[in-house]
């Protein structure tokens, strides 16, 4: 299902939102959180994909590979720790953000608890900066959370706590917990009364697209891409990406695509209704980080007047994407993308192949399309299970690939 969204803007990006996110501040953000000695020191690839532009009738399709961030494996190795660090120097101001990743001031951290839910790499990302800063952390995880996961989360020494129902139940746990016992919730959803830290999440995310331009940069200064396809959720990720986009090109922005599963379409609704809505759906999806029922009321501010259209795919699609994606062609590199990670490449092939769609889109064969590839294989049993074959053996198929000359 595509849906065109009426309220989408063309012009300058408005004061009322650069006040909360700005290039700025994604800037001065990459600037202290590159130093974590957790990330990557230099930025993520952009990979070209020649043989899908060509086979989806496109001119270009490029890759942002969030896989290969950290270890942590996601995008969300942004987010979480740069909230996390910018919590604690609004009440240290002194203290240098870097520093605070470092551990420098464990000692003075030791009675702040932080507290997430998660469907997984939020909260791993979470846990992972709560260690390397000194500070403790509990992470609330709903029943479909699978036990790969919370693994990973509890490997960086998280207090990991089980709930029945869903992500939205687990958020709502959390926000509980912290008022009950004064403990302070890291999480990349919004919901009234609390927008200071999705912020701060969300800024996070502009590294990639500080990078992104770097890579791509031109004499003449022009958009490089005419369509970009983002991960839905929450509303964070897309937020955070199409903020940076429309202040840098203002009228000259590319279209945003925002994708989510059909039965998680919270922003969709929230398109149709014209306010932040709950999805339709039962919400639990393959495509785990994208299972949220509820939109958040910060990230809806920048999505209801920058998204063009509002994307809903079935997890066979998302489960298809990541397969193609794995085996590549002769001319693109076999790539590793989780669940989530598929979702945009997937949505992207739907609408290409559907002449109706295309034209709702405005996708021809002059488009430039972005898609950013979110995670790896952060449940690796999952992913092998998905594929038939383990992401170890697609990272020696794309080794080969690039041996080869990529032919």
């Amino acid at each position: 299902m595509l849906v065109n969204n009426p309220r989408a803007l063309r012009g300058e990006y408005p004061d009322t939102l650069q006040s909360s996110m700005s290039i700025a501040e994604a800037r001065h953000t990459r600037s202290w959180l590159s130093r974590w000695d957790l990330l990557s020191p230099q930025p993520t690839p952009l990979w070209r994909l020649p043989d899908l532009a060509r086979r989806l009738d496109v001119a270009e399709v490029h890759v942002k590979d969030e896989s290969v961030r950290s270890s942590l494996g996601s995008f969300k190795a942004l987010g979480a720790p740069a909230a996390l660090v910018r919590l604690i120097v609004r009440s240290h101001p002194s203290w240098a953000p870097e520093d605070v990743l470092a551990g420098a001031h464990r000692s003075h951290l030791g009675d702040l608890v932080v507290i997430s839910a998660t469907d997984g790499n939020h909260g791993r990302a979470l846990a992972a900066a709560a260690r390397s800063a000194g500070v403790r952390c509990v992470i609330v995880l709903h029943r479909h959370v699978s036990p790969e996961r919370e693994r990973a989360i509890a490997m960086f020494g998280a207090e990991v706590i089980r709930i029945e129902g869903n992500y939205d139940a687990s958020v709502a746990h959390a926000a509980h917990l912290a008022e009950q016992h004064g403990w302070q919730v890291i999480s990349d959803t919004a919901y009234p009364g609390y927008e200071e830290v999705p912020r701060d999440v969300m800024q996070g995310y502009g590294t990639m697209i500080d990078e992104l331009l770097e890579q791509t940069e031109s004499p003449s200064q022009a958009c490089p891409f005419t369509h970009v396809v983002l991960q839905g959720g929450v509303g964070g990720l897309a937020a955070g990406v199409a903020s940076y986009f429309w202040e840098r090109f203002g009228a000259e922005r590319p279209a945003f695509i925002v994708v989510e599963p059909r039965q998680a379409d919270c922003l969709m609704q929230s398109a149709l209704q014209g306010r932040p809505s709950a999805a339709t759906g039962s919400v639990d999806s393959v495509m785990a980080g994208l299972a949220c029922g509820e939109t958040s009321t910060l990230a809806w501010r920048f999505l209801e007047p920058s998204v063009d259209c509002f994307a809903a795919i079935e997890d066979s699609h998302a489960v298809e994407a990541m397969q193609w994606l794995a085996q590549g062609s002769r001319l693109d590199r076999p790539i590793v993308s989780g669940e989530s990670g598929a979702a945009g490449a997937a949505a992207l092939q739907m609408i290409a192949l559907s002449p109706q769609w295309r034209q709702q889109a405005a996708l021809d064969t002059d488009s430039k399309v972005l898609l950013i590839n979110t995670e790896g294989a952060t449940a690796p049993g999952v992913y092998a299970e998905l594929l038939g074959r383990s992401a170890d053996e697609v990272l020696q198929a794309q080794q080969q690939w690039a041996q080869t000359g990529g032919v």
